[in-house]
């Protein structure tokens, strides 16, 4: 008895210890970014890589819900000194190995629930480079830890699309109106403001470059394919109406159609109305147009008008959405508001809109991403998307909100609109 009683002893222990003792491996390609010193360091597909210079600072990013101890170590190569920092606690590492190993680095105590950032920066090396890392190892951790794993790099660094579906009136919505504004803090480039989505498109302003921004309207193809070139002229959006200085082209690798931009220095703070048109032709296909209120001009812009095959429908799915397109950039916070949306009917009524849901793309439903929000902002006069940058306080997929009844209706001439 007393045989197995100490076997069953031994058995939990075990248990025990390989609880404490099994790796975690935050892979460098899905996790890691280079935050300062960009020249100086690379992150590839191996992981760290071309790491030159000591302004380079890797920031190596990973969530815990629960507080923990954890025991950290590199997976590396090189013949350098290194310093590896998690807030004020700093631990001075020593690579000296040809060879991938793994490299002890120290203890850390996360004191609570939430995103923590390790961040390393070279101090002295021997070689051209302070060398390669491709992993950073964690054991000992209690709870869950949530990072990119078993999930495609380059859409987890780019991070998580938040959306918000609007809830149109019963009746056939012919027009879409909104207003959207980007605070200082939520500006970021490589990113999409999308204003004014429907089923078949999307219609916002991007931050292009630090010399570039957009107005961006497109209309998917009814053909399913990446490669614009591949859709039979039967299926091809056709151009109808374009504005002035607006470039018309095609888009592919998120399925195809027509293109539309227009090149125009908005500015964070300033709020812009976007107005958008659907309608059937009668003919067993629909026509798309896009209208942008130019705020420093004081003047409706056409941005483009498309006539979309094989399609007969009124505006449905009535959306926005904040995007990164950029994985060099996803330990940035963008955030943008929407301020004042309106539907108008084909019976000639506006209506207000004043709910709206929240969701989110397979980044976050595969739980490696969990910096993403969508609500109110405090005033409740507007909704707000957030994502990147891995901040805390997720907001539950389909949530709920209504903002308080605010904003005017919409004084628009849509006749001398439809004449530009």
């Amino acid at each position: 008895m007393k045989f197995v009683i100490l076997s069953f002893i031994c058995f939990f222990v075990s248990l025990g210890l390989q609880a404490q003792t099994n790796k975690v491996l935050i892979g460098f390609a899905g996790n890691s970014y280079v935050t300062a010193g960009f020249g100086n360091a690379k992150i590839t597909s191996h992981g760290l890589e071309k790491w030159r210079g000591n302004d380079a600072i890797v920031s190596t990013f990973f969530h815990c819900n629960t507080p923990t101890t954890l025991r950290l170590a590199l997976q590396g190569k090189g013949h350098s000194t290194i310093l590896v920092n998690y807030g004020k606690k700093k631990m001075k590492v020593n690579l000296a190995s040809s060879d991938f190993s793994l490299i002890p680095v120290g203890e850390i105590k996360v004191n609570a629930p939430g995103y923590v950032r390790i961040d390393i920066s070279g101090i002295q090396k021997s070689g051209e480079t302070f060398g390669e890392i491709t992993d950073l190892v964690i054991e000992g951790a209690k709870g869950k830890i949530s990072y990119v794993h078993d999930f495609a790099d380059y859409w987890g660094r780019r991070g998580p699309s938040v959306h918000l579906a609007y809830a149109l009136p019963e009746q056939n919505t012919e027009w879409f109106y909104n207003e959207i504004r980007v605070p200082k803090e939520g500006e970021i480039m490589h990113s999409y403001y999308m204003a004014a989505g429907f089923g078949e498109g999307y219609f916002g302003m991007q931050f292009n470059s630090p010399t570039e921004r957009r107005i961006l309207f497109s209309v998917w193809s009814p053909f399913d394919t990446q490669d614009p070139k591949l859709i039979p002229e039967s299926d091809r959006i056709k151009l109808l109406r374009r504005g002035e200085g607006v470039h018309i082209g095609e888009f592919g690798n998120e399925g195809s159609g027509g293109q539309s931009y227009l090149k125009y220095p908005w500015k964070a703070g300033e709020t812009y109305k976007f107005l958008m048109h659907i309608r059937p032709d009668g003919k067993g296909n629909t026509v798309y147009t896009a209208y942008f209120f130019a705020t420093e001009e004081e003047q409706w812009k056409l941005v483009a008008s498309f006539l979309r095959p094989k399609t007969d429908t009124w505006y449905k799915r009535a959306h926005s959405f904040l995007e990164n397109f950029s994985p060099e950039q996803g330990y940035l916070t963008r955030q943008v508001e929407f301020t004042n949306q309106w539907a108008l009917g084909t019976d000639g009524v506006w209506r207000r809109i004043d709910q709206a849901t929240f969701t989110y793309d397979a980044t976050a439903a595969a739980g490696v991403r969990l910096d993403y929000q969508g609500g109110l902002t405090s005033d409740q006069s507007a909704f707000y998307l957030k994502m990147g940058g891995f901040f805390d306080g997720a907001t539950p997929l389909r949530s709920k909100f209504e903002r308080t009844a605010s904003g005017k209706m919409p004084e628009i001439d849509l006749k001398k609109l439809e004449k530009l």
